[in-house]
């Protein structure tokens, strides 16, 4: 065999022996497992279901080993958080819960709804005594309801139901841990000592160490730029501003006649209010629908003016929409009713701004008529009553006549008077003169 040959030779069989070597890693990192760790940050609310409903499908689609739920949450509506809870228990993957800074109020529940709750350092978990839109305490129904979902969800875990019925009720008192007229919150190292976390841990690589997936790869599902929006727009102080920017903006274009800027600007605050609310799953495009019949109206009182019914039937349409688009319909009312007394202020504010530009004069007339410039009224002619003239032209019927020496435009009292005739002034009404003949 020439050497040629025993080199080609040799190189074939040292890349069939590197091969292997290579390939190893390939299929040791695709066998890799995968586990998802998805936030739950800020207010639990329809924007976070939307978020986790996605977050869920793409980890079950990714094949993923688990799921951990990051959670620093003050809490939030309880409807979302039964929606969520649902979510959680629902999922063919095994779900955890790992409380980074706090899990308050629905926080805690959606903490207790997952497989197992863990905790970092100097977090705390508690404080679920569920409230109206307005701080009050709810009634006992919805109370009753509460206390039982959160006692099911700590029994699933294999908690104490009567920690988790502490954090509901004042009432409920667990010695050396809270008091009869306050409700129950555990510090990171009191849930340990009573065993109602599963475990404290620093991080993240930690828990996944306990969890026998220490050479897992972590991956998160980050917030899509709409979702990111829709949190912000919800949010009812942002959504209260929009509102208002809305009311003054259209308000000022009907106020002005300019419906190309502040028109806009107001059509542009109540689609971002309403896209935000839609796309949140807060609402659905039937209020929509609603708001544009409220404007039609609206315009139409302003045309056809109808004693005010039309233009009361269009407001009654734009509240309820703005109303109905609301996480709920009571803090809707209390958006509105901030909103209207921002949107005055604004329509102030602006239009003071706006009466010194030069656009205003176009609007409305700038100049008084007054004496200093020359203007001169119509002067008072009643004291003419009985006074005698003579026609220049004939009255068919108004025409014109000397009267104490001066030419004035009069009319007959509907009879034809010829030219050179003697009239007598009989009545005056403003500046109209009336005449007869004598």
């Amino acid at each position: 065999m020439s050497l040629p040959r025993k080199m080609l030779l040799s190189l074939i069989c040292a890349v069939l022996l590197l091969l292997p070597m290579v390939a190893l890693p390939a299929a040791a990192s695709e066998q890799q497992p995968i586990v998802y760790v998805i936030p739950i940050e800020g207010t639990v609310d329809a924007s976070l279901l939307r978020y986790l409903q996605r977050a869920f499908a793409v980890a079950e689609a990714s094949k993923a080993e688990a799921i951990i739920l990051q959670i620093n949450t003050p809490g939030g509506l309880l409807s979302a958080s039964f929606e969520i809870s649902d979510l959680i228990w629902a999922s063919p993957l095994p779900v955890y819960s790992y409380v980074r800074f706090n899990a308050l109020s629905a926080g805690a529940f959606l903490a207790l709804s997952s497989r197992a709750l863990y905790m970092a350092p100097g977090s705390a978990i508690g404080a679920a005594e569920p409230r109206t839109l307005d701080g009050q305490a709810a009634d006992e129904k919805v109370l009753s309801a509460w206390e039982a979902r959160m006692r099911a969800a700590a029994e699933r875990q294999g908690k104490d139901p009567e920690v988790a019925a502490a954090m509901v009720r004042m009432s409920i008192v667990i010695p050396d841990l809270d008091a009869a007229d306050t409700l129950l919150t555990l510090t990171y190292r009191e849930a340990r000592n009573i065993q109602f976390a599963d475990g404290i841990f620093d991080s993240i690589p930690e828990l996944l160490a306990e969890l026998d997936l220490a050479n897992a790869v972590t991956r998160t599902v980050e917030l899509a730029p709409a979702e990111v929006l829709a949190r912000v727009i919800t949010n009812p102080v942002v959504a209260t501003i929009f509102i208002a920017v809305g009311i003054a903006a259209l308000s000022i274009a009907v106020m002005t006649g300019d419906f190309l800027l502040p028109g806009g600007v107001g059509i542009a605050a109540f689609a971002l209010f309403f896209g935000g609310h839609i796309f949140a799953g807060l609402a659905g495009r039937e209020v929509v629908f609603l708001f544009a019949a409220g404007l039609f109206l609206l315009v139409i009182e302003a045309f056809i003016p109808s004693f005010g019914v039309i233009g009361v039937a269009g407001l009654s349409a734009v509240s309820i929409s703005v109303a109905w688009a609301a996480a709920a319909t009571g803090q809707g009312w209390r958006m509105l009713a901030i909103a209207a007394v921002v949107a005055v202020v604004l329509i102030i504010i602006t239009l003071r701004f706006v009466k010194r530009s030069s656009a205003w004069s176009q609007i409305v007339l700038k100049y008084s008529e007054s004496k200093d410039l020359g203007y001169v009224g119509p002067s008072d002619a009643s004291d003419m009553v009985g006074a005698t003239g003579t026609t220049i032209t004939p009255l068919r019927p108004a025409g014109l006549a000397e009267i104490n020496g001066k030419r004035m435009d009069v009319v007959s009292e509907g009879s034809f008077i010829p030219a050179v005739t003697q009239v007598v002034v009989v009545k005056t009404e403003g500046t109209r003169i009336v005449v007869r003949p004598q």
